[in-house]
């Protein structure tokens, strides 16, 4: 590949990633505003009424659609930077933010989007965190990468994230008896069913982690930044005459 095509395809990245940072900044501005106007939830459809600004805040930001779209938005604004960054601790991050916007995609179009009536503002939001974000993340890093990135243990690292968002549903939920989702509702349809549920969950994720790995070691590397120029040594000056 020709410095040229190099440097082109690193552009395209810069500008595929901004723009997806912008579509989930976007979105995020318009659900705040909502939130703090006592508008829809562009996750439930819920306009929150009777309940606190924290709370709906604190609600807000306990759905995992709007932490995986947080992911999204904080490596996208990387990648438009950097578009080869890498590091241990960022490969972790970057691949939460495809497992987790992946798994956002899929459940709401299979599961959530036809319990969801939303109108106006709330509906543009929605489309942006459910739709271009998740899909629009996917293809760029079929696209753009930046690959290799996801060796095993940075696949095992990954479940970190979902596991903790799951504890800290349960728990919140027993003591608020709210659950961001109809299908983790205990009191709606018992502990069991969705413990079952939340594994079902899992196993997604996992299937679709090992693919993302799997896809990762075999697409062709993403190219890198040429290193800048190397200046050359200096000469050494002849001895002043004494």
């Amino acid at each position: 590949m020709t410095e040229a095509t190099t440097d082109a395809r690193l552009r395209a990245a810069r500008t595929w990633f901004g723009a997806i940072a912008v579509v989930v900044a976007f979105a995020l501005v318009v659900q705040l505003i909502l939130i703090f106007t006592g508008g829809q939830d562009a996750n439930s459809g819920s306009s929150g009424s009777g309940e606190s600004l924290g709370t709906r805040l604190g609600r807000l930001f306990s759905f995992f659609t709007i932490q995986s779209n947080l992911f999204v938005l904080g490596t996208s604004i990387v990648l438009a930077l950097r578009p080869a960054r890498d590091g241990r601790v960022w490969r972790v991050l970057r691949l939460d933010a495809l497992l987790g916007i992946i798994i956002t995609g899929l459940v709401y179009e299979t599961v959530l989007a036809p319990l969801v009536h939303l109108t106006g503002w709330a509906f543009v939001a929605t489309i942006c965190f459910h739709y271009i974000s998740p899909w629009a993340t996917l293809i760029g890093w079929l696209l753009f990468g930046p690959r290799p990135r996801i060796p095993w243990s940075t696949t095992a690292w990954a479940f970190v994230w979902p596991v903790l968002w799951l504890v800290y549903t349960f728990a919140h939920g027993a003591v608020s008896g709210w659950y961001p989702y109809p299908f983790l509702d205990v009191t709606t349809i018992g502990l069991g069913d969705s413990l079952r549920n939340s594994a079902v969950i899992l196993v997604i994720g996992i299937v679709i982690t090992v693919l993302l790995t799997v896809a990762d070691h075999r697409l062709p590397a993403t190219p890198r930044p040429a290193p800048p120029p190397q200046a050359s040594p200096q000469e050494p000056r002849p001895a002043a005459a004494s």
